[in-house]
């Protein structure tokens, strides 16, 4: 019996592992064509590369399916406007 335990606990672990690449891969993925939508440079992470309205900083962000960086506060003037412009095409980059 403690064989097959040992066997188990392996096999959850590595199912797991995989589980969490996968989703992963996933979310680099959605950021990249969200990127590629917005038509925006990219960092070698698949992260955008934007200055920050809010911050006035360089920042390498994910974009959501809505346009938004990972960064973005609802509540906060600035960043609505940020995501105004990256969906008008007019957001500064590096």
């Amino acid at each position: 019996m403690g064989n097959r335990r040992r066997l188990e606990f392996l096999l959850r672990s590595k199912f797991r592992t995989a589980g969490r690449q996968y989703g992963e891969a996933k979310a680099a993925y959605r950021a990249a064509k969200a990127a590629s939508e917005a038509d925006l440079p990219v960092d070698e992470e698949g992260n955008v590369r934007i200055v920050c309205r809010r911050h006035a900083e360089k920042r390498s962000v994910e974009l959501d399916n809505g346009l938004r960086p990972a960064c973005y506060d609802a509540d906060h003037v600035d960043c609505r406007g940020c995501v105004e412009d990256i969906r008008d095409g007019r957001i500064e980059t590096w």
